[in-house]
């Protein structure tokens, strides 16, 4: 049942962010009416697949000691243990490979599909509840989650409720993605700044509730921190300065790819 449920969150986030790209990128509610969604399927497609095999190669390397001696065990991705950060680089590198070959701009098309990557993940996330993996800290709060007694750490075995991060994180993405959405439809943002604004988001949160975790993983602890907060530092210093950089050199938008959802976008928010 855990296996089926993770798969089915993963499934249900890669189809939301799918249809949301659509939506984005020819205007139309049915996307797949214009000619232009195409190019969003295909992206999808091969970008889901960078993204699995990514996210694979980023939970094996960062968290070997988890991994069991079986010789398949590296690829068993019905397992869990899917690395964000390498799910994330895995489908933008062989995304933006597809999107160069169409023709498109690169960026223009990033700046598409970043709230879809938001929503993606927050739906996603389910996938640990049912698995029950990456939670937080022993908590008596309300809201704290049972974890039974095979999935509790060593050290913990006599703690029953834990801090659900993957709740947390649901809910931060909810909120990330709103205020994605709300500022480029404010600001007509491009040339790469949703990207980095959802950059800039999406590690702001993530940096906290890292903090929270208590799984252990092989590369757990780099100058007292988890790699992936060093990660997500990293990443929301870069992104800052890109969208600096980019709104002082590029303002404005671009209007060639995203021409037909700014003209239908009066009629689609009201």
């Amino acid at each position: 049942m855990q296996v089926h449920a993770y798969g089915l969150m993963l499934l249900l986030g890669i189809i939301a962010a799918t249809w949301l790209t659509g939506r984005r990128y020819t205007g139309r509610w049915a996307f797949w009416s214009d000619p232009r969604g195409d190019l969003v399927f295909r992206v999808a497609m091969w970008g889901v697949l960078g993204g699995i095999v990514g996210a694979r190669i980023y939970h094996v390397v960062t968290s070997w000691s988890t991994v069991d001696e079986e010789w398949w065990e590296p690829f068993a991705v019905w397992e869990g243990g899917l690395g964000v950060w390498g799910g994330i680089a895995g489908g933008v590198l062989v995304g933006a490979w597809v999107v160069k070959r169409s023709g498109e701009s690169v960026l223009a098309f990033m700046d598409v599909v970043a709230p879809g990557l938001l929503l993606a993940q927050a739906i996603g996330r389910w996938g640990n509840y049912f698995n029950q993996e990456l939670f937080g800290r022993p908590t008596d709060l309300p809201w704290g989650l049972e974890i039974a007694a095979d999935f509790r750490p060593v050290g913990y075995l006599d703690v029953a409720t834990f801090h659900p991060t993957f709740l947390y994180e649901f809910l931060w993405n909810l909120a990330a993605f709103a205020v994605v959405v709300w500022a480029d439809r404010r600001f007509r943002l491009g040339h790469g700044r949703v990207v980095a604004l959802y950059v800039m988001a999406y590690t702001l949160g993530r940096g906290w509730i890292e903090m929270l975790r208590i799984d252990d993983v092989q590369m757990n602890d780099v100058l007292g921190l988890r790699l992936n907060v060093w990660t997500s530092i990293v990443l929301f210093v870069a992104a800052a300065a890109w969208f600096v950089w980019s709104a002082r050199r590029y303002p404005g938008r671009e209007t060639v790819v995203r021409q037909a959802r700014d003209e239908q976008e009066p009629t689609a928010t009201g």
